[in-house]
């Protein structure tokens, strides 16, 4: 019998890649959406249908937080994460046969902006402020349920990297654009996974039946922006990229209708609980994951 996964807003970038990878692996995969043909969010009958004899749950619903930090969005972002979360666990309570594991989304953004030192989940301090507010409150939501039969993994996914979507596609243009340069002062940290790394993560955690609660997801070499960019460039054979300083960057975003915290915060996040358990980082340097990614 084929292992069921199902995976819970699982349309974006990272849904896409997991289902196509996870259906190659011949995992039997269920999709909970807005989108027709799949379970329909909000049925609960059917979500309760397709988490029954289910090895695993990976729920990624959410309103992307690229936008305004307008009150409308504001609602939305908390609401996405919020009521869907509290709906599938609610179903895994009704659930004859629950998932045997239910990992959901969470974000390394739930750390203070740290330029000091880097974060792990034994000496991480959490931060302060909208983004921050609405990945604890994510968590609450998830962990204020305590199952005896199904295991719960968060995982404080840093930026996602990878060919096909997510947040390559726009530094690719900035880099060919000759803006490729360093972002406000270029010293905040940024923490990234390759997408790929993501899927193998999932399934050692689905292996490893002692790893529970709140796991960094991050490669453990994270980089400067400064640095970030000019290996960006490098890859890209681009010998020069123009800087962007704050003020630029403020009227960029006010434009373009996203906020300036998912470029100048410092992301600074180390996988501690991951390398702990023994496992292997197949791209544990940003070279290695851009040369993927960029190079064909």
């Amino acid at each position: 019998m084929k292992k069921k996964i199902v995976i819970a807003g699982g349309t974006g970038f990272i849904g896409k890649y997991l289902q196509q990878k996870m259906e190659e692996l011949a995992y039997e995969v269920k999709i909970i959406s807005r989108k027709k043909n799949d379970v329909k969010w909000g049925n609960e009958e059917d979500i309760i249908i397709a988490l029954e004899n289910a090895d695993m749950l990976i729920n990624l619903a959410g309103k992307s937080v690229d936008c305004r930090y307008n009150e409308k969005n504001k609602e939305e972002i908390y609401d996405s994460r919020i009521n869907t979360t509290k709906q599938l666990g609610e179903a895994i309570e009704k659930c004859k046969n629950p998932p045997a594991l239910w990992i959901n989304s969470s974000t390394a953004t739930i750390y203070r902006h740290a330029e000091d030192r880097p974060m792990t989940e034994s000496n991480g301090e959490i931060g302060s402020g909208f983004s921050v507010g609405i990945a604890t409150a994510w968590e609450k939501s998830f962990f204020d349920f305590n199952f005896k039969r199904t295991r719960q993994v968060a995982l404080r996914m840093a930026i996602v990297l990878g060919r096909d979507g997510g947040v390559m596609h726009p530094l690719k243009n900035l880099v060919r654009v000759g803006l490729g340069g360093q972002s406000g002062k270029g010293n905040q940290m940024f923490s990234w996974i390759h997408i790929e790394e993501l899927l193998n993560i999932i399934l050692f955690i689905d292996q490893n039946r002692n790893l529970h609660g709140a796991i960094n997801i991050a490669a453990p070499y994270p980089e400067s922006n400064k640095s970030f960019m000019n290996k960006c460039r490098k890859h890209m054979n681009m010998p020069f990229g123009f800087p962007i300083p704050k003020w630029l960057l403020e009227i960029g975003a006010v434009l373009i209708k996203t906020e300036t915290e998912l470029i100048l915060k410092s992301r600074w996040v180390i996988p501690e609980t991951l390398l702990n358990a023994g496992y292997i980082f197949k791209y544990p340097t940003l070279n290695e994951a851009l040369k993927e990614i960029l190079n064909d």
